[in-house]
């Protein structure tokens, strides 16, 4: 019984110390936390139809897609600008509204910040 228990034991701490390596952990972006500039612009821009956190939600009786997960970290970076530039029924086009350089940190703060993905 106490071999057993000692082995129990020894499984246990190997998984807390596992699940703890910060080293192979990535904490996700926390937009609400976060001062830069470009979660200012999501929070403004964004945030009243893909949720405060870019996980999505629904709106108007529509589910409007997670910009973290599924089809949305699935495009490529040309996708992801045309669509916030130029918009897709029924996401508005942006480009009235933002400069040419914030579209372009939109698309990496979405790559990057949101989606753990590099960006050129």
């Amino acid at each position: 019984m106490g071999s057993k228990l000692f082995i129990i034991f020894g499984f246990t701490v190997f998984g807390i110390v596992a699940c703890s390596d910060d080293k192979n952990f990535k904490r996700e972006f926390v937009i609400a936390d976060s001062k830069s500039y470009e979660a200012s612009l999501f929070r403004q821009n964004c945030a009243i139809c893909h949720g405060q956190e870019a996980n999505g939600k629904e709106v108007n009786g529509k589910q409007v897609p997670s910009l973290r997960y599924g089809d949305a970290a699935k495009k490529t970076e040309a996708e992801i600008y045309e669509q916030i530039k130029n918009g897709k029924l029924p996401m508005p086009a942006f480009r009235n509204q933002l400069s040419e350089d914030d579209i372009k940190r939109m698309v990496k703060f979405v790559m990057r910040d949101l989606q753990g993905r590099e960006a050129k």
